[in-house]
């Protein structure tokens, strides 16, 4: 297949990598200061996956410099904040047979690109493995929670064919099952990192410790509370009954096997970028204002984030 993808950091990488030694035709598109880079050395991947190294077909740094092509697939693996964006300057790439794999975090990321992309057009991917980026066109995978789950949250797609994406990725050993239930999976990981990245990142300290300390399990424990309180108002259905038996399966099964791992939010500060908040804990804020749920720890760690999110962006500028 001919693969696009939007983002050639920790995601990016691991996908354009695998994808291509799979026997795809992977374009890349990365940041203008790390293309030349990546086109010279090529793409590595590295961690509990193994050792993989490859060039890929293309590598750019700017959308037009694909003008008048198509592709089977385009990966879009930036920042939450930009999907908008992004998605208009795409959407002349998308061609009938063309779909368009939202993997980020958050909440509203299809909405967003389907201001510009079909929906139909649209497949949602909840992504619960860690990868961290080592230098320009090299990431290592550190953790994995569970399978790549990918779909479409208003079931406009043919199973059949998510199924066929699932096992392509599959193959290129990254693995994915297709859910008709993906908009559940994404909103267990929004939980999931709501509680761990945020936090992670203002202690600076890896998912396990945030775990073992009993100030900041509470914390934790308050944030999950709080968003379950916005879904039942919301009437947002989920695959736990309640906060108490999401907790429970946190702690048990979800938690352990990333307990190493820091959050991308942190490497974001630690590196002076901008950082995903608004569409994790920003998010649950901003639709509990709207449905008048309170969620005061949310708010407080919101504030935290961008705090010190603006401290390191003016340390990096200084």
């Amino acid at each position: 297949m001919k693969a696009l993808v939007i983002g050639l950091g920790a995601l990016g990488t691991v996908y354009s990598c695998l994808l291509s030694l799979a026997g795809h035709e992977v374009t890349g598109l990365s940041r203008p200061a790390s293309v030349d880079e990546i086109r010279s050395n090529g793409v590595k991947v590295t961690g509990i996956w193994g050792a993989h190294r490859t060039k890929l077909a293309n590598v750019v740094s700017d959308v037009s410099e694909l003008a008048g092509q198509t592709f089977d697939m385009i990966i879009v693996t930036v920042k939450s904040f930009i999907t908008e964006e992004i998605a208009e300057k795409i959407a002349p790439l998308v061609g009938d047979t063309t779909f368009v794999f939202l993997l980020q975090n958050g909440y509203g990321n299809f909405e967003a690109a389907a201001k510009s992309i079909l929906e139909e057009k649209l497949v949602l991917g909840r992504v619960i493995f860690g990868a961290e980026t080592l230098a320009p066109g090299e990431s290592k995978v550190t953790v994995i929670a569970d399978d790549v789950l990918i779909g479409s949250p208003k079931k406009l797609i043919d199973p059949v064919l998510l199924d066929e994406f699932a096992r392509i990725f599959s193959k290129a050993l990254i693995p994915t099952v297709a859910s008709t239930e993906i908009m559940q999976y994404i909103w267990g990981k929004i939980i999931y990192n709501s509680a761990l990245n945020s936090l992670g990142s203002i202690f600076e300290v890896s998912y396990g410790e945030l775990a073992k300390e009993p100030v900041t399990r509470e914390l934790m424990n308050k944030i999950i509370r709080e968003i379950f309180d916005l879904l039942q108002a919301r009437n947002i259905p989920m695959f736990w009954p309640d906060a108490q038996t999401y907790l429970l399966n946190f702690y048990d099964y979800l938690l352990p096997p990333t307990s190493a791992h820091h959050s991308s939010m942190l490497q974001d500060i630690r590196s002076g970028r901008q950082t995903e908040i608004e569409a994790l804990n920003g998010a649950v804020v901003k639709l509990a204002h709207e449905s008048r749920v309170p969620v005061p720890v949310n708010e407080i760690i919101v504030a935290m984030v961008k705090a010190k999110e603006s401290f390191s962006l003016r340390t990096k500028e200084g």
